[in-house]
């Protein structure tokens, strides 16, 4: 029996999942933005009890590998790599852009899944109804003809906490846009079961989240 638990803390929108072969058995999202690290262990817990089951009867963890928060992506991997580690089974790492493009994809649309990276950019790829990339995961300027070639010939749908910035600057009669959707734990775990029955598995001791940019930071200059 193939249980595996899923966790997605790469935005604000933080939710665990439960799947049993690959279908939803239970899912719990919560707004609470900067503050995964204090809800992950309490959502992890409900959704077992929802479930009816035990870390014991875990046969793999999958998490949302990115792109997204840098923080939100750090804490999931730790937590997932701790569990994965004590209860000896393996971690599955998912595209964040292909989990939100699996719970919209519309036949006869395109997909643009986007996460806000600040300014004017966003981290986006293009996916077909069938969840197949056209476009691959990149952090990208957002510009008044971005995306204009591939908008001549299809129909795109964009989404995410990054799309509402680029309503203004992506104006064509080909380029739609929906509000307030947001990565989900019970996306992850779907795509997690076709990796798991593949044995495509991540090497604890290695895998890192999929930032895309390099970390920064700021400190005072002491003069």
């Amino acid at each position: 029996m193939s249980y595996i638990l899923s966790l997605e803390t790469a935005t604000k929108a933080c939710s665990v999942a439960i799947h049993f072969e690959g279908k939803t058995i239970s899912v719990i999202q919560n707004f609470t933005e900067k503050s995964h690290a204090e809800r992950l262990h309490a959502l992890i817990e409900a959704v077992l009890v929802e479930a009816k089951i035990t870390l014991n009867d875990l046969k793999a963890v999958a998490i949302s590998a990115g792109p997204g928060s840098y923080t939100g992506l750090r804490i999931a991997s730790s937590l997932a790599k701790g569990l994965c580690f004590a209860l000896q089974i393996p971690l599955i790492a998912i595209n964040t852009l292909q989990s939100m493009a699996l719970e919209i994809s519309m036949q006869g649309f395109l997909v643009c899944p986007m996460l806000d990276a600040r300014r004017m950019e966003v981290y986006c790829a293009i996916y077909d109804f069938k969840n197949e990339i056209i476009h691959p995961t990149q952090a990208k300027v957002i510009e008044n003809d971005s995306f204009k070639e591939v908008l001549e010939t299809n129909q795109i749908l964009f989404f995410g906490d990054g799309s509402a910035k680029c309503k203004e600057l992506i104006n064509h009669k080909n380029a739609f846009f929906m509000d307030n959707k947001y990565p989900n734990a019970a996306q992850i775990g779907i795509i997690a079961f076709q990796k798991f029955k593949k044995n495509n598995f991540e090497d604890l001791a290695y895998f890192e989240p999929h930032y895309l940019k390099e970390f920064y930071t700021t400190s005072k200059v002491l003069v």
